[in-house]
């Protein structure tokens, strides 16, 4: 199956007019993904720009390898972006032109029940995007206390029912290992309200609960502000980066990151307001509602 086939880059037309790739800067993507991003940003900047794309995913950067392999000076690394000055170093570079980093999870991993990320389709509690390290979701959901369970969904996405939620899972553990996406799912629609359930229109019961857990599986969060703490110090001057977020915690991390820089002297803002995908890109693919976009420039 070609992994690219369904995957839509998020913005794409508002990221390469935001950061303006020219040619012969380096351009890092900090979420290669499928290469969907890194081809556009190439084919702005000209045939001499240099590219560094960086994924936890092996599968994706097997994707990205094939979709960009029409392009000269592309290097490609799995590691987690909170190390991009880490793999700037291993690429015997010091800074980049351009910066990219788009937080979301790519829809052929959404889509594929064996990487867990889904309540939609039953397949292994994983969640992992670096399926080589780490504790998947099902070890959290069989391992952590009760009260530690409630606030790591509470934590990761406010969702109100976390402490109930968190119970109906305890008490189901005693039956057996929770191993699979289809019965935590089940567990937790069980465990909301049939009221708060119908209030949530269109909106699964399960989906705070998943996405608190695969910020956790993956240390998203501290990894994101890693990366915006380094952000500063690894743009060229003149340089610009952009970041992509898909809920309030990431985009009010982006915000305050952003906002801070800029009262440092060390960036321009560039996006008073966040860029938000139009009409025709919502209907086209609503995964991307959500999404917004904030830039920067290195003074």
């Amino acid at each position: 199956m070609d992994r690219g086939a369904s995957h839509r880059p998020v913005l794409l037309a508002e990221v390469a007019e935001l950061l303006g790739p020219a040619d012969g800067e380096l351009i890092v993507d900090c979420t290669v993904g499928l290469g969907g991003h890194s081809a556009e940003l190439l084919s702005r900047a000209g045939r001499d720009a240099r590219l560094i794309g960086i994924d936890r995913d092996t599968e994706n950067l097997a994707a990205a390898r094939r979709r960009l392999a029409a392009f000269e000076r592309v290097r490609l690394f799995q590691a987690n972006f909170a190390d991009v000055d880490a793999v700037l170093a291993e690429a015997d570079e010091t800074s980049a032109d351009v910066i990219l980093a788009d937080l979301g999870v790519a829809s052929s991993q959404l889509d594929d029940p064996e990487r867990g990320f889904s309540f939609q389709a039953d397949g292994p509690l994983d969640m992992r995007l670096d399926r080589s390290a780490g504790p998947t979701a099902a070890d959290l959901v069989n391992d952590l206390p009760e009260r530690q369970l409630a606030d790591l969904i509470y934590a990761n996405s406010q969702e109100r029912f976390s402490r109930r939620i968190a119970r109906a899972i305890v008490a189901a553990r005693r039956g057996g290992r929770i191993a699979r996406t289809g019965r935590l799912s089940q567990i937790v629609v069980e465990a909301v309200p049939a009221q708060a359930r119908r209030r949530r229109r269109g909106v699964h019961p399960a989906t705070r609960t998943f996405l608190s857990l695969r910020i956790a599986v993956n240390h998203e969060l501290e990894s994101l502000d890693t990366l915006l703490e380094k952000l500063p110090d690894v743009l060229a001057r003149g340089g610009r980066a952009g970041v992509i977020s898909f809920h309030s915690l990431e985009d009010g991390r982006v915000k305050r990151a952003f906002a801070s820089m800029r009262s440092a002297g060390r960036v321009n803002v560039l996006t008073p307001k966040p860029i938000t995908p139009g009409e025709a890109e919502k209907a086209a693919c609503p995964r991307s509602r959500s999404s917004k976009l904030r830039g920067i420039r290195r003074i």
